[in-house]
């Protein structure tokens, strides 16, 4: 649901009621949904949580992201700040630029098919057509090694949260300390004055298991978790709307 930030409860409840009966009358029986996490809003926006336990919806899946509270300046781990190091001893080089083609197809797309047989969930196509409709909001950072591309990280930017969409590097980027030197120069100089920065998930398998590296790789600057729900509403409770306020 979105909604002005000067919607209360009673209205925002009239809201979601007419949402559901639109899908009900158009032949659903149910609709799933993936709440937005609470530190993207300016304001406290939990009253779809209180809501799906009115109407009983079942928590189908609970994602684990890994957020840094900026403004707190938490303190990289002993393995990040070495990397960083390794980086700085290499000659590497972050550089943002428009075009996405090097690291899409240099980078991410190899690493997924290789590691995951998987592709990104935005094309390149479907990126630079966002990128043309958001230009200030999606940023792609590229680490260079002699000028050539080693790593790289697709940014999505709100006003209060810079958020890693992709991220990947060569073969040599534990070696070389590329992501490392990336994301530190990311949330020490770029979004520096964010309120948080958001690695997104470690999960996989429907989030039943969780990446241990990556977990511990992101938890190395300081990120810890934080949950994002998915729920499924069955129609059949929707009138519980309807006793909710007294």
């Amino acid at each position: 649901m979105v909604v002005l930030e000067t919607i209360k409860l009673k209205e925002f409840t009239e809201c979601l009621k007419a949402a559901l009966n639109f899908y009900k009358e158009n032949g659903f029986e149910s609709i799933q949904l993936k709440e937005l996490p609470s530190f993207y809003s300016p304001v406290p926006n939990d009253e779809m949580q209180y809501l799906s336990f009115i109407l009983k919806a079942d928590l189908i899946r609970r994602d684990t992201l890994s957020v840094l509270n900026l403004q707190q300046k938490p303190k990289p781990s002993k393995d990040r700040i070495a990397g960083n190091k390794r980086a700085v001893k290499n000659n590497l080089v972050v550089k943002e630029v428009e075009a996405f083609g090097a690291f899409w197809n240099t980078i991410l797309i190899p690493n997924l098919n290789a590691k995951h047989e998987a592709q990104p969930v935005h094309s390149l196509t479907e990126i630079e057509y966002l990128k043309r409709k958001f230009p200030k909001q999606i940023r792609q950072f590229n680490v260079y090694k002699n000028d050539e591309i080693v790593a790289g990280t697709t940014i999505f930017e709100t006003k209060y949260v810079a958020h890693s969409q992709y991220i990947s590097g060569n073969e040599d980027k534990n070696i070389i300390g590329s992501l490392d030197f990336l994301h530190l120069y990311l949330m020490q100089e770029v979004f520096a004055d964010k309120a948080y920065f958001d690695f997104g998930i470690s999960n996989e398998n429907q989030s039943k298991n969780i990446n241990q590296g990556l977990q511990y790789w992101k938890e190395g600057f300081g990120a810890r978790t934080i949950t994002q729900d998915f729920y499924q509403i069955d129609f059949k409770n929707m009138h519980n709307l309807d006793t909710v306020f007294i």
